[in-house]
């Protein structure tokens, strides 16, 4: 059977408005999904996030952004308002979410003299009219000069089907092209406040995220493209994963639910640890996280030029705690420094966790396993390794046939599966082996 490819992206539409007007439950709405984080608090949304929607077998990218309050200057708030502003300058068409029941305000004026001065096409979306009764509150918003508003219920999907008929019909017909299979997906994970924004921008050379000293400023998962070479990335950059449960409640929980969603997706995930205060059983714990999700793990020991602790002070530790042994570079964000060793490094991992061992060659380091170790007996059966292939790849999965599979001890499994890690160079990378019978 023949898969079929999915239909071209017709065009790109973003999403802007007012801080808590609705705009993340209508991209949810739009899209089908849960992919925006959604909550009664305002200012969820602080990053750009970038999606794909479909209808009536068009498909178009869609972009979320923060609320936009151009008269509150605090740092972030600004911060989130040029973020706003860059997709806009990326989109064909822009959605206007108001907030009906409670009418314009001074913000929204603001954002519509922003977006007249763009000159972009405009749909204006009257949210929160839960009621068709209601409707007649939509009318106060055609002093906003931006055509006539489209009331809408983005909570109950009231005349969504109809907004997404004029988004269509206003699309170009032709947008970017989407990320490719073989693109390298990494996710980068750590505890609050480790530098994982600023690492993404030192990368990237640029300030795609938001990049703040205050911890949690990240709460989304934003996908980023990121072309180096014939190489293309998409580098995910989550919130910060907390350690203990009870200090995760209502945004914080669906934030880290994001990040591990983000891990779980991606090929290889950077473990981030903050060198100024060392190795620590949280950073274990979110290592766990990239290991449970089958990622290929990288350390990055980051803040790198604010601290006189050096590599070989952490490494012995890295390598007793971290199972996957995975490899490790030191970084600082501040300077550039070691970021081009970082992105050889993640592709140099992802070959690893894509490759394949021949059947071959497998069965002649099977062979040599057998000579270098005594294996297991139980009663007078000794275990016997008969032969091996690989199954799967991205990560690598082998297939073990043995005479009896209930006499692996898990010793002995560990050891097997560290010996295969150091002979095919797998360091950092997840390795599964299924002991079958014959």
């Amino acid at each position: 059977m023949t898969e079929v490819e999915p239909a071209p992206l017709i065009g790109t539409v973003a999403i802007v408005g007012f801080p808590n007007v609705g705009k993340s439950t209508l991209v949810n709405r739009l899209t089908g999904s849960r992919a925006a984080v959604v909550h009664e608090t305002s200012g969820v949304t602080r990053d750009r996030k970038e999606l794909v929607a479909e209808w009536n077998g068009k498909r178009f990218l869609l972009i979320d952004t923060g609320g936009v309050d151009i008269a509150d200057q605090s740092p972030m708030t600004q911060s989130i308002a040029v973020q706003a502003k860059e997709a806009v300058s990326q989109a064909d068409l822009v959605l206007f979410v108001v907030d009906a029941k409670s009418g314009v305000s001074p913000g929204d004026a603001e954002v519509a003299d922003i977006l007249r001065r763009a000159r972009k096409p405009v749909l204006l979306i009257a949210n929160k009219i839960d009621d068709p009764s209601q409707e007649s509150l939509a009318l106060d918003l055609h002093r906003l000069g931006l055509g006539d508003p489209i009331p809408i219920s983005a909570l109950h999907g009231h005349s969504t089907g109809d907004l997404l008929d004029m988004v269509v019909d206003q699309l170009p017909g032709t947008g970017r092209a989407e990320i490719p299979d073989e693109a390298i997906r990494v996710a980068i994970l750590g505890r609050p406040n480790v530098g994982k924004s600023s690492l993404l921008n030192a990368i990237l050379g640029q300030e795609r995220v938001i990049v703040s000293a205050t911890p949690g400023t990240t709460r989304d998962s934003i996908d980023t493209i990121f072309q180096r070479g014939d190489r293309t990335f998409v580098l995910v950059d989550t919130a910060g994963i907390r350690r203990k449960r009870k200090h995760r409640q209502g945004i914080e929980y669906w934030s880290e639910l994001r990040a591990r969603e983000a891990a779980e997706r991606a090929d290889v995930a950077l473990v981030l640890i903050d060198t100024t205060e060392g190795l620590v059983d949280h950073d274990l714990a979110v290592a766990d996280i990239a290991r449970k999700a089958q990622d290929s793990t990288m350390v990055v020991l980051s803040k790198w030029d604010e601290t006189s602790i050096g590599i070989e002070d952490i490494r012995p530790e890295l390598e007793r705690r971290l199972k996957q042994r995975p490899p490790h570079v030191a970084v600082s964000s501040k300077t550039g420094r070691g970021i081009e060793r970082l992105l050889d490094g993640i592709e140099k991992l992802y070959d690893k966790h894509v490759a394949r061992v021949s059947t071959s060659e497998l069965n002649r380091f099977l062979a040599e396993l057998r000579e270098a170790r005594q294996p297991p007996s139980r009663n007078d059966k000794r275990l016997n390794l008969l032969y091996g292939a690989q199954v799967s790849a991205r990560p690598p999965r082998f297939r073990f046939t043995v005479n009896d599979p209930t006499l692996v001890t898990r010793d002995y499994g560990y050891w097997v599966e560290n010996q295969v890690r150091e002979r095919f160079e797998l360091e950092g990378v997840p390795v599964t082996i299924d002991f079958v019978p014959r």
